[in-house]
């Protein structure tokens, strides 16, 4: 059975660390371990599921704990996810998911924190010494089932309509390992297939689709119940015993308990990193009064 995640490094893991087409490098940065997977070839995006390009992760401590507005190991994820973009021009983030459902809301709650800045222009940003400000346009995407629209045809009317020089979007993902849930935060230029992780797989987010490059931010929020039970167990797992784990069809995904506390604290952290990222003339203490 195929073991379900988004996490490139996972996928490299179950993969074999030892398969050709990727490059693979492993470094810290104030604190923080930080992975660099490149996909370069199409046998490499055969062998792990994954788009070329490159996937960054980043481990942190459980996004439960506490952490500082101002913590500098927010400039270092605003740092890494800079590097994908493009220098200048207007950029729109998209927060991905279902505001109703908590494991799936950090897209929806990560928007509403982000600064938007589209329409901060004239005299008065000037007078509010907010002139260099990069232009930034953000929405909440919601799900098909609320608004009857697939959500990469949203995305594309908006691209149509204002013309970005990237897309950036925020979506919760699924690991293989509990261990990993609240405290990875993938960030990918490869876009992004929304509901890929709880296994709802609808149109792919990406350069191809939309026309411009998109840049994916994430966090593991869930964890598939047969793909805990398969991994522990391995070829033990017996055919019976897998159609256990998924009664009458429907697929069981486990949560953490405080995920409440998980996806507010998270949202902020990506948030914030995003901030950082995008006004980069700005430093982080200013960026969160005007948060």
């Amino acid at each position: 059975m195929q073991l379900r995640t988004d996490l490139a490094v996972e996928a490299r893991e179950i993969a074999g660390e030892n398969t050709g087409g990727v490059d693979y490098q492993v470094y810290r940065e104030n604190g923080l371990e930080i992975s660099r997977l490149t996909v370069r070839t199409e046998r490499a995006c055969q062998a792990l599921g994954k788009a070329p390009g490159t996937y960054i992760t980043v481990s942190l401590p459980s996004m439960t704990e506490r952490f500082s507005d101002t913590d500098g190991r927010l400039k270092t994820i605003g740092t890494e996810i800079r590097r994908l973009l493009p220098v200048n021009g207007l950029l729109l983030v998209a927060g991905l998911g279902n505001v109703e459902i908590t494991p799936d809301s950090l897209g929806p709650q990560t928007a509403a924190k982000v600064l938007a800045t589209r329409h901060m222009t004239g005299e008065i940003a000037r007078a509010a010494g907010l002139d260099k400000l990069r232009p930034v346009a953000v929405v909440s995407t919601g799900v098909t089932g609320q608004t009857g629209i697939e959500t990469g045809e949203l995305i594309l009317s908006v691209v149509r309509r204002i013309r970005p020089t990237a897309v950036i979007v925020v979506d919760a993902l699924a690991s293989r390992r509990i261990e990993r849930l609240g405290c990875t935060l993938q960030i990918s230029d490869t876009g992004i297939s929304p509901g890929a992780g709880v296994g709802n797989h609808r149109t792919g987010i990406n350069h191809e689709t939309v026309g411009v490059p998109v840049i994916s931010v994430g966090v593991p929020t869930v964890v598939d119940l047969r793909t805990i039970a398969c991994d522990l167990l391995g070829n033990e797992l017996k055919h019976e015993a897998a159609e256990k784990l998924v009664p009458e069809g429907r697929s069981m995904l486990v949560i953490p308990g405080e995920i409440d506390l998980l996806i507010e604290r998270a949202s902020r952290l990506i948030a914030l990193s995003l901030n950082a990222a995008m006004q980069d003339k700005f430093e982080l203490e200013e960026l969160v009064e005007l948060m």
